[in-house]
């Protein structure tokens, strides 16, 4: 089986890869049927040979994962849908299964009166907002007792004492 895979070449901490086509038993730094491109990792660029990589796709060569994320990402293959695969489901969970759709379904059902409820949530605020309303009465109530507290200060009875000071 032949695989379209990477080849690392370079010096130490600085490398580059090779697109390379070679049979998936062999070594992929030996002998490779045909070189597809380079890929630097450090500047991000990358260097192919679109109509040779399609060509060799159609004969049959297996991208590694790698190579497969790059072609994605240059735009030459599509991305392959990892939740199309078929699941196979026994007679125990298929039970199961129906039996949380019906439970689901019930729920559906149940759906208009909870709307009910909500309404009724909403009058609850409406009572807060009354709650309010007698708190800022209060308010003028204090600013009363304020101007008593004032006028007890301007009798005469509390003059003659700031006199004896």
């Amino acid at each position: 089986m032949l695989k379209i895979r990477l080849a690392r070449v370079g010096k130490k901490k600085k490398a580059i890869y090779r697109l390379v086509v070679s049979e998936h038993t062999k070594d992929m730094y030996g002998n490779h049927l045909e070189l597809l491109g380079q890929y630097n990792p450090h500047t991000k660029e990358i260097i192919l040979k679109n109509d040779r990589i399609e060509h060799w796709l159609k004969v049959g060569a297996q991208p590694s994962e790698t190579v497969e994320n790059l072609l994605v990402k240059e735009g030459i293959i599509k991305a392959k849908d990892t939740k199309a695969k078929a699941v196979r489901i026994t007679k125990k969970r298929q039970v199961k299964l129906n039996a949380k759709d019906e439970e689901k379904k019930a729920k559906d059902a149940e759906a208009p009166s909870t709307d009910a409820q909500d309404e009724k949530k909403e009058e609850v605020p409406a009572k807060e907002e009354s709650t309010e309303a007698p708190v800022e009465e209060k308010a003028p109530e204090v600013e009363e007792k304020k101007e008593e507290a004032e006028t007890t200060e301007e009798d005469p009875s509390t003059d003659a004492q700031n006199d004896k000071k």
